[in-house]
């Protein structure tokens, strides 16, 4: 590699110092910079400049202001298309210092492609090129310096064909200053208080863009999902999760489980620091159209001191990849609220197990490492790896929008409509106008409140329509909506405790028998008339946990909340689990049930027309390998009462699996050519050609040319004979060849055309075939000329070895 670096690094120095001239010879440029020092002359280069250009630009990745001493970062040095660089160098110093000592250079470089990159020989601090070619981006991480080494200014040169640039300020210099110790465990770019007022209303909608079709490489078909979303909105003075921090249990959990249990419990724990918890449920599989199945999404507020989100959301399977959001701000400068982030997300690794692939056995990652992107070169066999080191393709996409604004704002950004509307009282409902030829079912029984809080939220009942006996009079809605608010609130104006949500059931206070768990939450804020809450912020119950409290009783955990029903209407089941925390002491098998079930109501079913059933999960592909067809079916679940149903019960689709293996098909051996010497021992061979390559895993092709010995008669002694020899043999040829034209002219009626030139070998060593041709020019339509036909003759060529 030195070998091609030392031509352009000459050139460099060249180019940015005058005192080089025009006649100086490579050796005395080499001397040069050993003389002086290569690292103190980068930095007093005084060549070409281009101020202010932005074709170029140095930037470390999240873009901190700060940097945490020890912590490694991936710096990327690249050009704007349709520019190019051929040559750079690379450098970290601390501010204020000249580079000119070893110890002005601040932190150190490691070498992500080494095909790409390299330390300088005569700078080893410093980064260059491993080869002077065409390049548009190079990345090496870099480690920052330990506590109080200040500000470090990292600073990039690039060489273009003969200009070079080379920039104190501008795109190719970066600043980033060591963090305060006091700032430790928030992320890197500080998290300023907030201005703003009253509440803000936000609605998170996750879109997965990670499929086969994205991400075709080891993607893994039959278990592909995204695990259920949590988050929060909270605090600067908790922190769910960031790049460079260590997983906490719960994040372990969501990362290697995809179970939000543990980090619900965390964040609930952070009481004081939270005001909402954001869910949202998991998806199987990862990726489907919009018009199949709407993107999980789930609302949440913010307040000024609770004014930050984050969430993440496992990629599953995987050994602890997520996607997620951390501590983003959603409070302005300007004292108001953001309007809308749009965030594309790649995977990070939490740092808790060592897998490379999505179905990696599990191999936990001893010690623990820090929270950290993904990139395209952490190992050959990651789905997400690319030799050139480009950036990995987004998984995801965020959209968090505002939806309502509560309270006297003090930024003068007036509301839009949609804010205007949602804090508009309804008005009284009149009194039902169903006309009478519209028959529907009974209203259901209300929903719970959106709202948990008390902020004002909705609810909503439904019916169903089961006829319409005249088309020409609409029927009204089938879905009404009333204001509500969280349980513990009164809508009374003035007089309104505004309470948090409940903070988790603590744990039983006995691990055996009947105890007792409490729960508590705090007042939000107090009535504006001064008065005292009187809304209880503490709940008590008994829990009996592990009623048998005997050396053959195994102990488990609490049940866990109730699962969703399994019906949408009528009469359904739904399912509740528990753990085993421990086996009986005597050594019997435990007999606790882990999972219990019950049944549960949904508003009343009716039969409407065309009540169909789900599709079914599509059929295996109809062909082992190639293009084959796949299907899946839906019933009829009810009789279509009015009309004819017309939806249609089966679907069909291409599919397409890896290719078919193809075998290698071969011609017929052709005809053994003439031996290769006029008299001795010689050899002759004969060979044949590949008609279709094996592709795909076929079977490979066999051998295309054998060779078998040859004796022609004994070799005769002496130069007068061999003369004598090829000259019989020379008036043997002439006089076949005078007998051919004589039969031509007794039987013209055969005419035949010249012979056509000689085809290329068939191979370039080992003995080929070449192949020439006389084809039939006039036949006489006489059945005795049978003889005149289509001649062909070979002759073997290229017979050196291989």
């Amino acid at each position: 590699m030195g070998v091609h670096l030392q031509p352009l690094a000459l050139r460099l120095l060249a180019l940015t110092f005058p005192l080089v001239a025009k006649g100086f010879s490579d050796e005395t440029l080499e001397k040069a910079a050993k003389s002086e020092g290569y690292c103190s002359r980068i930095l007093r280069a005084q060549g070409t400049r281009r101020e202010g250009y932005n074709e170029f630009s140095l930037r470390v990745e999240g873009d901190p202001e700060f940097y945490k001493p020890g912590n490694s970062y991936r710096v990327t040095l690249s050009a704007a298309t349709p520019a190019y660089f051929r040559g750079f160098t690379l450098i970290a110093l601390k501010e204020g210092k000249e580079g000119d000592k070893e110890d002005d250079h601040a932190g150190s470089f490691q070498i992500i492609d080494e095909e790409e990159t390299q330390f300088m020989s005569n700078c080893p601090v410093a980064v260059t090129e491993s080869t002077p070619r065409r390049r548009t981006r190079i990345q090496v991480f870099w480690t920052a310096p330990p506590a109080g080494t200040g500000c470090v200014i990292l600073k990039a040169s690039i060489v273009q064909k003969r200009i070079i640039y080379f920039q104190d300020e501008g795109s190719l210099t970066k600043k980033i200053c060591e963090q305060d110790s006091a700032s430790e465990g928030v992320t890197d770019k500080p998290i300023l208080d907030c201005c703003a007022c009253g509440t803000a209303k936000y609605r998170l909608t996750f879109y997965g863009n990670w499929s086969e079709k994205t991400h075709p490489k080891d993607f893994p078909r039959r278990t592909n999902h995204w695990s259920a979303i949590i988050g929060s909105s909270h605090s600067k003075n908790y922190i769910l999760w960031e790049y460079g921090g260590y997983a906490s249990e719960g994040v372990k959990q969501v990362a290697e489980l995809g179970s939000p249990v543990k980090m619900e419990e965390e964040i609930r724990q952070q009481s004081d620091e939270v005001l909402t918890v954001i869910k949202a449920k998991a998806q199987w599989p990862a990726w489907q159209p919009l018009n199949v199945r709407a993107a999980p999404s789930a609302e949440f507020s913010v307040d000024r001191h609770r004014h930050l989100m984050s969430f993440l959301t496992m990629l599953g399977p995987s050994p602890d990849w997520n996607v997620g959001l951390s501590a983003e701000d959603l409070c302005t400068k300007d004292c108001g609220w953001v309007q809308k982030v749009v965030q594309d997300l790649i995977p990070w690794d939490a740092g808790t197990d060592s897998g490379i692939s999505y179905e990696s056995p599990n191999k936990p990652t001893v010690p623990q490492e820090k929270i950290r992107p993904l990139t395209s070169l952490d190992h050959p066999q990651s789905p997400f790896y690319d030799p050139e080191g480009g950036s990995i393709k987004l998984v995801a996409r965020v959209v968090i929008e505002r939806i309502a604004r509560k309270g006297e704002q003090c930024n003068i950004v007036p509301d839009n409509i949609d804010d205007i509307v949602a804090d508009l009282a309804p008005e009284e409902k009149e009194e039902d106008d169903t006309p009478e030829t519209c028959i529907y079912s009974n209203w259901s029984p209300w929903s719970a409140c959106s709202s948990s809080t008390c902020e004002k939220g909705k609810r909503m009942r439904q019916r169903m329509l089961k006829a319409q006996l005249d088309l020409s009079v609409p029927c009204p809605d089938t879905q009404d909506f009333q204001p509500c608010m969280g349980p513990g609130c009164s809508d009374e104006d003035g007089s309104t405790c505004m309470m948090s949500d409940w903070i988790t059931w603590s744990p039983c206070s006995v691990s055996c028998g009947m105890g007792t768990r409490s729960r508590e939450r705090y007042v939000k804020q107090f009535p504006e008339d001064g008065s005292m809450c009187k809304v209880p912020t503490e709940e008590t119950e008994k829990c009996i946990v592990n009623e048998e409290c005997s050396p053959s009783s195994c102990l488990v955990t609490e049940w866990g909340e109730w699962d969703e029903c399994s019906a949408s209407c009528g009469t359904g089941m739904k399912r509740r689990h528990r753990m085993i925390k421990m086996t009986p002491a005597d050594g019997s098998m435990c007999k606790a049930e882990t999972t219990e079930a019950e049944k549960c109501m949904m508003p009343e079913c009716h039969t409407i027309p065309c009540l169909l059933s789900p599709w079914s999960e599509w059929s295996d592909c109809s062909v082992t390998c190639g293009k084959g067809m796949r299907t899946r079916q839906r019933m009829l679940k009810s009789a279509a009462e009015l009309g004819d149903c017309n939806e249609e019960l089966e679907q069909a689709e291409k599919c397409m699996l890896p290719e078919c293996p193809i075998d290698c098909e071969l011609t017929e051996w052709s005809q053994w050519s003439e031996c290769n010497t006029s008299c001795g021992k010689g050899h002759m061979i004969r060979t044949r050609m590949i008609k279709i390559e094996p592709q795909f895993g076929g079977t490979a092709c066999p051998e295309t040319v054998q060779r078998t010995k040859c004796r022609v008669r004994k070799c005769l002694r002496g130069s007068g004979m061999e003369k004598r020899r090829w000259k019989e043999a020379r008036e043997k040829r002439r006089s076949e060849q005078a007998k051919k034209n004589l039969d031509s002219e007794q039987y013209p009626v055969c005419r035949l055309k010249p012979w056509t030139a000689w085809t290329e070998c068939s191979t370039l060593c080992g003995g080929g075939i070449q192949e020439r041709y006389m084809m039939v020019k006039k036949r006489s339509k006489s059945t005795q000329f049978t003889s005149c036909k289509d001649k062909k003759e070979l002759r073997a060529c290229n017979v050196h070895p291989c």
